[in-house]
């Protein structure tokens, strides 16, 4: 028996991939949020995180976006942001992965990577914070994210997120 490996490749992103972050959101939180948030809750979030000017904003302070794609279809991304508040830490902000491709380690993928350039130049600790209601946390503990505490962030417009911070030791 033979195996297949199809060809995953990551590529930093710059601002003329805007679209492309923005349509793998749009494809992925009904699906990822869709049982556990409101359509007025998820449209609020969306139009104030993934904006063109919201991530032009994070680009340009210092959040790494990180595009996967195989055979010329990108699948997912990964942001985040190293020395986090002046820290030795990285907050993965956001992580999606087209529904088509979840299950396939695409996730896997792109946190190590997060997690090696976090480690290259110095960083210790990876931290998310992810949906207290949101399965993604059990991809989270595989690999080997552990959940430090709950919060409730105010987003506005009368919204919270409803959150666990998960962190994982950089080794």
């Amino acid at each position: 028996m033979g195996y297949f490996f199809l060809k995953m490749e990551l590529r930093k992103a710059n601002k003329d991939e805007i679209s492309i972050i923005q349509d793998i959101a749009y494809i992925t939180w009904p699906v990822a949020y869709g049982d556990i948030l409101s359509q007025e809750k998820i449209d609020y979030m969306l139009g104030m995180m993934y904006s063109t000017e919201a991530l032009t904003e994070q680009m340009d302070n210092g959040h790494i976006f990180l595009i996967i794609n195989e055979n010329n279809k990108d699948l997912g991304f990964v942001s985040f942001e190293n020395n986090y508040s002046k820290s030795s830490k990285t907050k993965i902000q956001k992580i999606y992965i087209l529904p088509e491709a979840q299950g396939k380690g695409v996730g896997r993928l792109l946190i190590n990577e997060a997690e090696k350039l976090s480690k290259d130049i110095g960083n210790t600790m990876l931290f998310l914070n992810v949906n207290r209601h949101n399965k993604a946390q059990f991809m989270y503990q595989k690999l080997g994210f552990e959940i430090s505490k709950s919060e409730d962030v105010d987003i506005g417009n009368g919204f919270f997120m409803n959150d666990y911070v998960m962190e994982k030791v950089i080794e």
